[in-house]
C-alpha cells in the first residue's frame, strides 16, 4: 500500500503513527502516575486526620480526664468529655461543619460500644476482626464505595492498652454510676486489657480528587496533541517546499531536457542535499548537451 502512494503522502502517514504513539504512550504513563498521585493525596488527606484525632484521645486521657474523673463516681450526670472517643468525634463533627469536610468522615468503629453510634457496621466489622486475627498489624488502608462515593479509608486497631479503660468498660457494677445511668449496663462492658475492640476509622472521600486527576490528565494530553499537531503540520509544510516540491519541479525539468529541451538550467538557491542534486542535474544537462554536438558533427562528417 505504501509503495503506491507518494513521498509526502508517505511522511504523513509516518508522522500520524509517530503521533498517535506519543499520545498513546503519554496517556497511559500520564494515567497511571496521576491516578498515584490521586491516592496519595487522599491517604495523606486521611493520616493527617488520623494523627489529628490521635492527638485529641491523648490530650483527653492525659488533661482533660484527671480534672474531671472524680465527678463521674459523684454525680448523676454522666460527663462524656473524659471519654477520649468522645472527644476526637465530637472535635471531628465540629471540622465538617467546615466547608469541604461535609464528606469526610471518622469514626471508633467498636464491636461491644457503650454508645451505639459508635457501632462497627458490616464493613468495619470485617476490618476489626481482621486486626484481631493479625494483631501485628497496625494499618489497614483502600477504598470502599458509600452512599454512592467512592471513599479512601485509613483503619488501626483500638486495643485495650491501660488499666484505666476498664473502670469504664470492665464489669458493670465498677463503672461509674452516672455511665450506667446514661448508657445502661448492657452495651460496652466485658473489655479485656490488651484486647482489641474496635478500629479508629477515617474516611476521605476521593471522588473529587480523582475526577480533577482525569481532568488534568485530559488538559495535559489535549495540550501535548495541539502542540505534536501543530508541529507535524510545520514538519509537513517544510517537507512540501523543501523537499517535494523541488523534487518534483526537478522531475519536470528532467522531462523536458529529455526531450531535447536543454536551454534552461534547473535553479534552486539552497546548498543543502536538494541543491547538490541540482547542481549534479544541471553538470549532466552539460554533459548530455556536449554529447548531442559530439554525435551531430559525426553525423555531418
Amino acid at each position: 500500500m505504501l509503495k503506491n502512494l507518494k513521498l509526502n503522502a508517505k511522511l504523513n502517514v509516518i508522522l500520524l503513527i509517530f503521533f498517535l504513539l506519543i499520545v498513546a504512550v503519554t496517556g497511559s504513563s500520564l494515567s497511571v502516575i496521576l491516578e498515584k498521585n490521586a491516592q496519595q493525596v487522599v491517604a495523606d488527606r486521611a493520616a493527617l486526620i488520623m494523627e489529628t484525632m490521635l492527638s485529641v484521645r491523648e490530650y483527653t486521657d492525659t488533661r482533660v480526664r484527671p480534672e474531671l474523673a472524680s465527678r463521674l463516681y459523684e454525680e448523676d450526670r454522666f460527663l462524656p468529655q473524659t471519654i477520649p472517643a468522645y472527644s476526637a468525634r465530637e472535635v471531628f463533627e465540629n471540622l465538617r461543619k467546615r466547608d469541604g469536610y461535609q464528606d469526610y468522615l471518622y469514626k471508633e468503629a467498636t464491636l461491644n460500644p457503650t454508645n451505639l453510634r459508635d457501632k462497627a457496621d458490616k464493613f468495619e466489622t470485617e476490618i476489626v476482626n481482621n486486626f484481631k486475627e493479625q494483631s501485628d498489624k497496625k494499618e489497614t488502608r483502600g477504598f470502599r464505595n458509600l452512599a454512592g462515593q467512592k471513599i479512601f479509608y485509613i483503619a488501626r486497631p483500638l486495643s485495650i492498652s491501660k488499666e484505666s479503660c476498664l473502670e469504664c468498660h470492665g464489669h458493670p457494677k465498677d463503672a461509674p454510676r452516672s455511665q450506667i445511668l446514661t448508657y445502661g449496663d448492657q452495651n460496652g462492658y466485658g473489655w479485656k486489657l490488651g484486647e482489641i475492640v474496635g478500629a479508629q476509622v477515617v474516611f476521605v472521600p476521593a471522588d473529587a480528587v480523582f475526577r480533577f486527576s482525569r481532568r488534568l490528565e485530559f488538559v495535559v494530553i489535549g495540550t501535548i496533541s495541539i502542540f505534536l499537531l501543530l508541529a507535524i503540520i510545520l514538519i509537513d509544510i517544510f517537507l512540501r517546499l523543501s523537499i517535494t516540491q523541488p523534487l518534483r519541479k526537478m522531475s519536470q525539468w528532467a522531462k523536458k531536457v529529455s526531450t531535447g529541451s536543454t536551454s534552461e538550467e534547473f535553479v534552486h538557491q539552497t546548498r543543502d542535499e536538494i541543491g547538490i542534486l541540482a547542481a549534479s542535474l544541471n553538470r549532466m544537462k552539460v554533459s548530455l548537451e556536449m554529447a548531442f554536438k559530439m554525435l551531430n558533427s559525426q553525423s555531418r562528417r
